[in-house]
């Protein structure tokens, strides 16, 4: 029963954090109205929270594999009670930065999640799960779209004060119903040494990439769209607020659908759909459109973010299954702050040039460059895929051109043979003939390959030591467009003791 309300349970428990996480860029308009800050700082004050939600997610990430989902999101409710109340309370800048950082926490426990659910459930479902849980992402809807509305009637500091309660409810949620015999890998190397060992990897570099992106813009238009429509558009608050829930909602009830397409198809193309959407509404945005215009761009971007989000925690634990804690935790710490430094960015922009399309059209270079990066890594895979299969099947292999040099054998050619790579590249495969078959036989062998592109057959080779072998050899021929062979390709393997020893001069 524990287990099989996890999912439900984590989810809400995401849910609960983000609504906490967005508190002051969702009540921003009204915290104004009271608290004199300069509309250069109104960005800092917005993405504060971002900062410490981002770089917990590493170590939230990897010490849930040590205390469990229950433990840390407990304590963690526990501990937001103290930054929501001090902001409750806050009647200066200042005020409102120290209690905005703790407030990062709410979003740090996204990575406790992630790590925690794909342990419930085989592996061929872990991007619905982690879809599911991902669209938690809805609390910053929730509080987007109601703090609003319940500040213009009681006030902010009062609408502050009820997530205490909040708080308080999910803390004994967890408590009670949190899977106290939680499976627990064991983890042999500290933080440090995990962070060095997956660090090398190219691959954990370019999800965090594509996560900065993807999930970085999803907190981005969270935090500034509220203000951004307010002061671009002349929208009031509540109206701001209802565009900006609906931008959060379209992309995180698509999380889920973006994970369970990565089930059932290959994510790379998903991403490569994903960042072409991104180039196009990015220019649509920097050319400052109409609300109309503008309202089409930034669902395009909400489409996107939910889909690509689901998308990567795919494949992050695919390709870490090992360091999933961590290398879920270092992704999503680099997504989280994809979503600090764009408001900040923008804000320098416009305060530089009156405008925001210059942040729009760098937003549409890097999905561009994203989107290349994707179709790079597609590719590079199904070569590493070819060549991990060369270097690793049971038979010899060996590759020569159209003149008959050899350009490449497998380590099992080298075992068969007894000759080394450095050995064989660049000369003829009759180096290894044992001189036992006719010039009948290859001429035929050779005639059968011109004319049906392969051949079949046992045949006597010699080892480097001189030993004499019997192979059962297949050699294929490869095509160019035009039809001309471009190279050869033969694959053998020893089958003399199948035959007996009486086969041997």
């Amino acid at each position: 029963m524990i287990k099989k309300i996890q999912l439900p349970l984590q989810t809400a428990n995401l849910v609960v954090g983000f609504m906490v996480w967005v508190i002051l860029s969702s009540l921003i308009s009204f915290i104004t109205q009271d608290i004199d800050i300069p509309p250069e700082r109104l960005a800092i004050v917005t993405a504060v929270p971002v900062v410490l939600g981002s770089i917990l997610r590493m170590p939230f990430g990897y010490y849930a594999n040590f205390v469990g989902a229950r433990t840390l999101f407990m304590w963690s409710f526990i501990l937001l009670l103290f930054p929501v109340w001090y902001i409750s309370e806050a009647d200066t800048f200042m005020d409102l930065i120290v209690g905005g950082l703790i407030l990062g926490v709410g979003g740090a426990v996204f990575s406790v999640g992630v790590t925690s659910l794909p342990k419930y459930y085989p592996k061929e479902k872990h991007g619905l799960v982690n879809g599911i849980y991902g669209a938690g992402n809805i609390g910053t809807a929730i509080t987007t779209f109601a703090a609003p509305i319940i500040a213009g009637q009681i006030g902010w500091q009062p609408t502050v004060k009820l997530f205490l309660i909040l708080l308080a409810a999910f803390a004994l949620l967890n408590f009670f119903f949190g899977d106290r015999k939680e499976p627990k890998p064991e983890v042999k190397l500290s933080m440090f040494e995990q962070v060095k060992g997956i660090s090398g990897n190219p691959k954990l570099w370019l999800f965090s990439l594509f996560y900065f992106i993807t999930f970085g813009s999803f907190v981005a238009f969270t935090v500034y769209l509220p203000n951004f429509l307010v002061g671009n558009f002349g929208l009031d608050s509540v109206d701001a607020g209802i565009r900006t829930a609906i931008f959060i909602a379209v992309a995180t009830f698509l999380r889920p659908i973006g994970g369970l397409l990565a089930d059932k198809f290959q994510p790379m193309f998903l991403l490569i759909a994903t960042f072409s959407v991104y180039t196009v509404a990015a220019i649509i945005l920097a050319f400052s459109p109409s609300i109309g215009l503008y309202t089409v761009g930034s669902i395009a971007i909400a489409i996107s973010a939910g889909i690509g989000n689901g998308v990567i925690f795919k494949l992050v634990p695919f390709y870490f299954a090992k360091q999933a804690g961590i290398a879920n935790g270092f992704v999503s710490m680099m997504g989280g702050l994809g979503g600090f430094f764009p408001p900040i960015l923008l804000s320098i922009i416009y305060s530089m040039t009156g405008a925001y399309s210059i942040g729009f059209m760098l937003l549409s270079q890097v999905a561009l460059a994203s989107l290349i990066l994707v179709v790079w890594l597609y590719y590079s895979d199904r070569l590493s895929l070819q060549a991990e299969v060369f270097r690793s099947t049971g038979q010899g292999v060996l590759v020569t051109d159209a003149g008959g040099k050899i350009r490449a054998v497998n380590p099992m050619f080298t075992k068969l043979t007894g000759y080394t790579e450095e050995e064989v590249i660049g000369n003829n495969p009759n180096m290894l003939s044992s001189g036992r078959q006719t010039q009948e036989f290859y001429r035929n062998m050779w005639k059968q390959i011109k004319e049906e592109g392969m051949w079949q057959g046992e045949i006597w080779n010699r080892k480097k030591n001189g030993e004499e072998y019997l192979q059962w050899l297949n050699i294929a021929a490869v095509r160019d467009e035009t039809g001309e062979h471009v190279r050869y390709v033969g694959t053998f393997s020893d089958i003399t003791k199948e035959h007996g020893q009486n086969f041997r001069r």
